[in-house]
Parts: structure tokens; sequence; C-alpha cells
């Protein structure tokens, strides 16, 4: 998602004299545009977030994470990761002295237990895994920095992403885009959760939009609370492999195996299946129509690359 953000960036009417893509592992520019510099770093290494800040800096985007399973299962890198370098990188932008956008994403992780039948923005959040209480208290250190004025931030929680073009990774969501993408692509995929979980879904199109919409979007018409959860759209497992079988044939969609596993199915099962989305489409945010936008998506932008 930061290679496809950078790309929009590149072509978007947000101005910049430079973009600095960072990751632990080295970013390629996913543009021809001279601004664009990469550089490979471990955040939580001495200095590291610092050196990054500037009198020059306007605008960041906070991507970086341990994801979920990963930071369930390693306590010690998902904090240093999720929470020590946020509050580093926040630290870094009040010594800057300047008024810095300050993007941060956070997760529908953040909710859990016994959630409403729709959540919203100020829904009480109550995180059942590690890596959901990392970034609420990401969220809450972002809402403190914005309410001090030392930066200009704003919490986005993003809805799952899908389809994410790309190898699975150690996210427990990872299997939302895996029942898609992997069939398509010929390959078999694995459904550790029931058909009938509900899910809360954005496209990687609709993210970037929204993501764009976040560096120019006037945040003081939020008031003290700067969190706002992306537009979504709610749908279930079998929603999904419905849509894939009107994208494709029965072969492709034999190639979902359903094998449960509580681990996954535990944490995924305490996210919020429907939320209310009139803040952020007020705000002028974006969502989508219906699953099938989805796979046409990526079968246009993604397919041929990842086969």
């Amino acid at each position: 998602m930061g290679q496809r953000l950078a790309k929009a960036l590149a072509n978007s009417t947000v101005g910049f004299t430079e973009l600095v893509l960072v990751d632990i592992n080295q970013p390629t520019n996913p543009t021809e545009d001279s601004r664009v510099r990469c550089i490979q770093k471990d955040l939580f290494g001495p200095g590291e977030p610092e050196s990054l800040i500037s009198a020059n800096t306007k605008l960041i985007f906070h991507l970086a994470a341990i994801v979920s399973s990963h930071a369930e299962s390693d306590f010690e890198l998902g904090y240093q990761i999720n929470l020590d370098v946020t509050r580093r990188l926040l630290e870094a932008c009040r010594s800057s002295s300047s008024s810095i956008r300050f993007i941060f994403s956070s997760s529908l992780a953040v909710y859990g237990g016994a959630l409403p039948e729709v959540v919203d923005d100020t829904s009480v959040i109550t995180p059942q895994s590690s890596y959901g209480t990392q970034k609420a208290m990401g969220e809450l250190l972002v809402n403190d920095y914005s309410r001090k004025g030392y930066v200009d931030g704003l919490v986005l929680r993003l809805p799952t992403i899908c389809v994410r073009p790309g190898k699975p990774n150690k996210a427990a969501s990872s299997f939302v885009s895996s029942i898609i993408r992997e069939p398509l692509q010929g390959d078999e995929a694995i459904c550790p959760v029931p058909a009938s979980l509900p899910l809360w879904l954005a496209s990687p199109d609709t993210i970037i939009e929204n993501l764009l919409h976040a560096a120019i979007f006037d945040i003081s018409n939020l008031g003290n609370w700067r969190t706002l959860n992306l537009p979504g759209i709610g749908v279930t497992i079998q929603d999904m492999l419905d849509a894939l079988l009107r994208h494709s044939d029965e072969q492709t969609l034999a190639k979902v195996r359903f094998e449960p596993n509580e681990a996954i199915s535990r944490i995924v099962s305490s996210w919020p299946g429907k939320i209310d989305n009139s803040r952020t489409l007020d705000a002028g945010f974006n969502v989508d129509l219906n699953f099938d936008y989805f796979i046409e998506q990526f079968i246009t932008n993604d397919l041929r690359k990842s086969v």
C-alpha cells in the first residue's frame, strides 16, 4: 500500500518537493519521479525516527507496523514498533516546531468484545489483542499531541483491505485477500474462519483515494476527537466467495478450502462487522459500491503482475 500511495502522491495535486519512502526492507521507487527518495531503515534503531524529521517536513503517513498475528506472537517487537516508534516520531515532530500533518493508520482491531450492532468513531474501544491495544495507544497519542498543538494529527482506522496484491503476510486478516487472490492466480487458499463471518472491507484504490483526501482535508471540522473510521462495506465470507464465482468458475472457487484456526478466528471475529460511515462520508471520504468492484479492481490492476 505504501508503494501505491507513493505513486498516487506523485500523480496528485498534493504539492511537495521531496517524497521520502522508508521501510525496513529497501523500498523501490514506483514512479520515475525524481522527487522520490527511498531509504532502508529500521525505525526502532537509535536516532532513526528522529533523523527523518526536519523543519522542511510537512506531511507524514505513518503506515509502518508489526501486523496483528505477528504482534500477538512477538509481544516485545509489537510494542517497540507499534507504540515506541509512533511516540518517537511524534516527539520528533514536536521538536521540529513546525505544524506537520501526521496521518496515523490505525485498525478496527482497537474494537473487541461485546460490541453494539453498529459502531462509530466514538464507540468505546476494547481491543482483544496486543496489536489492537498498541494501535489504541497510538490513537490516543496522536490525539493528545494534536490537542497540545505539537502536530496536526489525524487517525484513520482502516477497514480490512482487500484484495491486496503480493504474498500473504502475518496479519490475522491476511486470508481475506488470499481467498480471492490465490484462486484467481491458480493457487489454493485456506479460509480459517466460518463462511458466515461478517467483515468490514475497503478496496486498495478506495483506501489510496481516502489517504490522499486526508492529506488536504480540513481537520478543524472534527473538533477535539481526530479519529475517523474510514468508510467500508460489510460482507460475509460467503458473499466474497459468491462474487469470486461470478468472476471465475467452479474450478477456481474449489481452490478455497476451509480449515478452522481458532487463534485467527478469535482475533478477526472480535472486530466489528458494521460501522456508521456517515461522519467520514460527510467529510468527503469515499466508499466502495460493492464487493464485485474489489475483484474487478484486482483483475485489472494486479492479476497480471502477480502471476
